[in-house]
């Protein structure tokens, strides 16, 4: 299983402690409407993932605006020197610090005094492309492993285990709490069905993945080492946290090999993603082929219309894939 080291980060209630306004209703355009959005709290989040948590927690009392529009790689996320301005004029900027640098540098130097950075509201944890120890020769190799994303390794893709994915809902609420009080009550109640729904989506991964033939999945993106942790499974990518990055053939033949001794079907690519290796692998070793969303976007090649619906999706291929019984 994935073994896994903690990172302490900074206490919830620190990161909660904004100065004001709030968050919108998820849509796929540019960031910049700011203040004036018919009395509405106008939030900027960074890409899908944070978009989501504002609308559902913010619901008719903000308007959200994403910088990562659907069908945009996020980590190929690039910025102007126009967008940056215009995310300066938010209320409130919701994005999560080291998954995207070009957001990062945009965040710094807009001077929007209240962000939201969600990798503060849950404990991020360093996880390799597996939940086997590749150690240092993996990395000369050039796999592309998640010393690309700095600040110790640490691994961003919290949204894809529910459980840390609630935490910072209910981090995200209590800033809106905060910060449009006259909306409070909404707000938390708002949260609290949230953070219920995603519950039960945990319940849900937990009873579906308990009992399957093989507990190790290959993918070609190092996404989901926090579902793989969350729920017993051992994640092997092809590349590292960079979906585009080539692998060596080492790596390549290590998973040929892998494949065989731990009985893996199926080999899963992504929708914003290229699924070359991931057929090449696939047809090297006369495995299937299946999607496996990290959930950075949603376009209409998505398998669903929103988070619980891709998620689902992505349980039932992993189901599938896994042999469950």
């Amino acid at each position: 299983m994935n073994v896994r080291r903690l990172i302490p980060t900074a206490a919830l209630a620190g990161a909660v402690a904004l100065g004001a306004t709030a968050l919108t209703a998820c849509s796929g355009a540019a960031a910049g409407t700011g203040g004036g959005n018919d009395g509405k709290v106008g939030v900027t989040a960074s890409f899908y993932p944070m978009a989501f948590l504002a609308e559902q927690i913010g619901k008719d009392h903000v308007k959200v605006d994403s910088l990562t529009k659907p069908g945009v790689e996020p980590h190929d996320l690039e910025i102007t020197p126009k967008q940056t301005g215009q995310l300066g004029e938010a209320d409130v900027v919701l994005y999560l610090k080291s998954l995207q640098p070009a957001v990062d540098k945009a965040v710094a130097l807009s001077g929007v005094k209240n962000i939201v950075d969600a990798a503060t509201l849950t404990e991020l944890e360093v996880h390799g492309s597996s939940g086997h120890d590749h150690g240092a020769e993996g990395h000369a190799e050039g796999e592309g492993h998640d010393h690309e994303h700095g600040e110790a390794g640490r691994d961003p893709h919290v949204w894809l285990d529910p459980v840390k994915y609630a935490e910072i809902a209910k981090g995200v609420g209590a800033a809106l709490e905060k910060a449009d009080p006259d909306h409070a009550a909404d707000y938390k109640k708002n949260t609290d069905e949230l953070v219920g729904k995603l519950t039960v989506l945990d319940t849900e991964f937990k009873d579906g993945l308990k009992n399957t033939a093989s507990r190790t999945f290959i993918t070609t993106h190092s996404a989901f080492g926090y579902l793989a942790e969350r729920y017993g499974l051992d994640q092997e990518a092809i590349s590292g946290v960079d979906p585009e990055s080539e692998p060596s053939p080492a790596r390549m033949k290590e998973l040929q090999g892998l494949a065989k001794q731990e009985n893996v079907s199926t080999v899963f690519f992504e929708t914003l993603a290229s699924d070359k290796t991931a057929r090449t692998l696939a047809a090297d070793t006369g495995l299937k082929t299946d999607v496996l969303d990290p959930l950075e976007g949603i376009t209409d090649k998505s398998q669903g219309a929103d988070y619980f619906e891709v998620m689902r999706s992505n349980l039932k291929n992993l189901q599938k894939a896994l042999g469950a019984k």
